[in-house]
């Protein structure tokens, strides 16, 4: 059930929007809900958690081997020794770096620990989903990766069998080596799911909070809202310069890390479009006092039709042809609302106005 609140009708010539709104009323939070409301996260960390050690876990787990020819020129690249991006850059690429630019963007913008702790949740849910689904499909398909005829070694003079394909018993390396359990796990690509889990997390979290989707189209929102997609594709394509996978094993990658990114933020966040997307959603908190950033919809999505009763608000979407600018005009003004830093103006300058103006119930929808 949405909760309602009780704003005073004002006149035509004052617009509806977020800085006429009255300031959230503070309230402080208890040590007692303080421990509730972290306790209410406990499971979602402790999930996060295990399916992060499931991931790394599976690392040493022999895993299926799929037939493969000797003819096939897709896998006679050399092996690299040397990987452009090895595992110790990826985790900084794919986990520490969005960990301190979000709480870097964090304290540039609305400055709330929950919104911190929301976006690290989103973030490690993100990775540690894209890392086990990873893992378990390249133990399950067991894709020959293009240098593993370089791994492997065959035995010289080694061919085919007529209608067949070859397998790793032609192998001279040991089947039981590292460079051969990783032979078979080229799909999907491993560091370009990961980086794009990371980075396209870290791509909607700025997205949201500077509003890139406000129908205002602004080029230096959309080219720093993509920086992290861009940082995430050079990792990819970087997996076919070290020959360690194929065209389609990144492509499947990157896609699997985009999807479980978007939904991973959506957990935690609203959509992009909406004239919130840089708040959190609420706790799950059976408190409506809670000093905690909410989601709701403002009352700048409510619109006035010049040909109807000037007293009444419309709040069933913008007028035909035309769109809404009732949001703040400014980003710095939208973060510092969120504060309620910023005085409230008043709806009507006379008191007695006030009392006598009938009032309209504003339904705040939190989730």
């Amino acid at each position: 059930m949405p909760s309602y609140i009780r704003l005073p009708d004002h006149d035509s010539e004052t617009p509806l929007t977020s800085t006429t709104m009255p300031a959230a009323r503070q309230v402080p939070v208890s040590a007692a809900h303080r421990r509730k409301l972290l306790m209410s996260y406990a499971p979602d960390w402790i999930i996060t958690i295990v399916l992060a050690a499931v991931f790394f876990s599976l690392d040493k787990v022999h895993g299926f081997r799929r037939d493969f020819s000797v003819e096939d020129t897709s896998l006679r690249f050399p092996f690299a020794v040397h990987e452009r991006v090895p595992d110790f850059a990826l985790y900084l690429i794919a986990i520490v770096s969005p960990v301190i630019l979000q709480g870097v963007i964090n304290l540039l913008t609305i400055r709330s620990w929950w919104d911190l702790h929301n976006g690290l949740l989103g973030l490690v849910l993100g990775l540690t989903i894209t890392g086990s689904i990873t893992q378990f499909t390249k133990l399950t398909v067991g894709r020959p990766r293009p240098d593993i005829l370089d791994r492997c070694q065959p035995i010289p003079g080694s061919v085919d069998p007529i209608y067949r394909l070859s397998n790793s018993s032609i192998c001279t390396t040991s089947n039981d080596s590292a460079i051969m359990l990783d032979g078979f796990r080229s799909f999907p690509s491993g560091h370009s799911s990961l980086s794009f889990a990371g980075l396209g997390f870290l791509a909607f979290f700025l997205a949201g909070k500077l509003h890139l989707f406000d129908h205002r189209g602004y080029v230096a929102k959309a080219w720093i809202s993509l920086v992290p997609f861009a940082g995430a594709s050079l990792v990819a394509i970087s997996r076919t310069m070290d020959n360690r996978h194929h065209w389609q094993d990144v492509l499947a990658g990157s896609i699997l890390g985009t999807v479980v990114s978007y939904f991973s933020y959506r957990q935690y966040y609203p959509p992009l479009t909406s004239e919130v997307s840089h708040l959190p959603y609420a706790p799950r908190v059976a408190r409506e006092d809670l000093n905690l950033p909410s989601h709701h919809r403002r009352t700048s999505s409510s619109y006035r039709d010049d040909h109807a009763n000037p007293d009444e608000v419309i709040d069933s979407g913008p007028l035909e042809g035309t769109v809404a600018r009732g949001a703040p005009s400014s980003l710095r003004e939208v973060w510092r609302d969120t504060h309620n830093h910023q005085e409230t103006s008043a709806l009507n300058s006379s008191p007695s106005r006030q009392s006598h103006k009938p009032t309209h119930e504003i339904p705040l929808e939190t989730v």
